[in-house]
């Protein structure tokens, strides 16, 4: 660029900061200040910060997007008054599920803060291990949307015949080692900055360690208490999280592979402690300045940031009518019960319980509501309302364990063919009848019904904070600003 072209494009930039800054209290400027002083610290002064790169995580969601234009507002801070200041770096992963509302706040947000053309800003994604410019509206890619919908069962039926309904932990291994990736994609990153909560970043570790567990993959005991020890549980864990079930076969590498470097440098820098402004001062922030728009509903009753309540509810309706033995209608109650006692201890505004009762507490809605989740879910994760049956009895893992009773309750026409099934999963051939109804129930191809059948027993995963949906009355499993998890971790918050 021209010397011309780059002082205007430097006023253009400086111009949207005194913007932003507008929207800012009091209190904010100086949270901003003690922000840019820690960067610098810990870049190792300021002579040293324009080689510096930080790394952030966008995910749509209230916090990331806030988070974010705090980050921006310091780079360009320092730029006003330097000659150079740091590199910044946001990601986001594309996963199948993932809502429409939350790629349109993440494309506003980065508009709104001049990201796309700005050569000290990076805006990628990754797409089934590639990491690539992120791009508005593109959907995720077919072949993307497959290797989801596989790791998503994988993971969702190792789970313990007695254990909690941790379907979706997926996330937590996909999201975790995303964060690996792109901490070393093009020369790597100095540090990743996070705003999340000491309690997210806890239930994120957590999660991200019995979901490896599932995955075959161990950690030492904890070295920190949140994002400060992800990086390391990430290098003991190795580049491809998914290897126990593929065996390094079927998964494409991360790409472009010559630009991922060997070593990670990352840092960690928590800024959560400087975030001063409760949520009501942060709206015209975020609505009118960045554009944000938020799904509040959604943001408080989804399990994370991909799975629909719709979704979530249907599955527990699910659960009491083909594993429990009562209504579909008892379960999706259920649901709504739960959902509500967590809102209140939330102190969240009554509208949104109302909203809630509205949409999951009519009768006479019940079951054109479950055609519609069974579309969406259909739709979103390539499931179909057998699939999701399947994966809520786990009956292939512990070499069959659960087999018979899942034959019994869903498929009692098969229980004469139940030694063929323990055949086929141990390897042998059978019938192509045989193999194809195992396709077509599970959503998986034999070979990898035989893996979970010969995998190893589960490890249990001691921990008091997560133990299943809403299990401690806070909440649910999210994947907020830079990781996700329980309650807090949502698309709206």
């Amino acid at each position: 660029m021209t010397l011309i072209h780059d002082q205007a494009m430097n006023y253009v930039y400086q111009q949207m900061l005194q913007r932003l800054l507008s929207f800012f209290s009091r209190a904010e400027r100086t949270a901003l200040q003690l922000m840019i002083q820690r960067l610098v610290v810990t870049a190792g002064g300021m002579e040293n910060i324009g080689d510096y790169k930080v790394l952030a995580i966008q995910n749509g969601s209230r916090d990331s997007c806030y988070t974010l234009a705090l980050l921006r507002a310091a780079q360009l801070s320092i730029a006003g008054r330097a000659p150079a200041t740091f590199q910044l770096r946001v990601a986001s992963l594309r996963m199948s599920g993932g809502s429409a509302t939350a790629q349109d706040n993440i494309h506003r947000c980065y508009s709104a803060l001049f990201l796309y053309d700005d050569p000290r800003a990076e805006v990628v994604m990754a797409d089934n291990r590639e990491v690539l410019p992120f791009a508005h509206p593109t959907p995720i890619s077919d072949a993307g949307r497959e290797a989801n919908r596989l790791n998503l069962l994988m993971v969702g039926h190792r789970r313990a015949l007695d254990g909690p309904l941790d379907l979706w932990d997926d996330r937590y291994l996909a999201t975790g080692e995303f964060y690996g990736q792109v901490a070393r994609w093009n020369r790597g990153v100095d540090a990743l900055v996070s705003s999340d909560t000491p309690r997210q970043q806890k239930l994120f570790i957590e999660g991200l360690k019995r979901a490896a567990a599932k995955a075959g993959l161990k950690a030492s005991n904890p070295r920190g208490t949140g994002l400060d020890e992800l990086f390391a549980s990430l290098d003991e864990f190795g580049s491809d999280c998914y290897r126990g079930f593929y065996g390094g076969k079927g998964q494409a590498q991360w790409r472009p592979a010559e630009q991922f470097e060997a070593c990670r440098r990352t840092t960690f820098i928590d800024i959560h402690d400087m975030l001063v402004s409760n949520l009501e001062e942060r709206w015209p922030l975020l609505t009118e300045f960045l554009g944000f728009q938020p799904d509040e509903l959604t943001a408080q009753l989804s399990d994370n940031d991909y799975i629909s309540p719709q979704i979530s509810a249907h599955v527990r309706g699910l659960q009491a009518c083909f594993v429990h033995g009562r209504s579909y209608e008892s379960g999706v109650a259920e649901y709504l019960q739960r959902a509500l006692v967590m809102m209140r201890r939330k102190k969240l505004p009554e509208r949104l319980c109302v909203q809630a009762m509205e949409l999951f507490g009519n009768p006479a809605r019940i079951f054109d509501q479950r055609g519609v989740a069974a579309a969406e879910a259909q739709k979103s994760l390539g499931l179909s309302e057998a699939q999701l049956v399947c994966l809520l009895f786990a009956p292939f893992v512990e070499n069959g364990a659960g087999l018979e009773r899942f034959l019994r309750q869903c498929h009692p026409g098969m229980l004469v063919a139940m030694p063929d099934l323990h055949r086929a999963m141990q390897g042998n051939p059978v019938s192509e009848q045989i193999a194809q109804w195992m396709v077509d129930v599970s959503g998986l191809p034999v070979s990898l019904i035989g893996r979970l059948y010969r995998m190893g027993p589960l490890p249990r995963i001691q921990s008091g904070l997560i133990g299943g949906e809403f299990a401690d009355g806070d909440g649910r499993s999210d994947y907020g600003n830079g990781a996700a998890v329980a309650g807090e971790w949502s698309a709206g918050h």
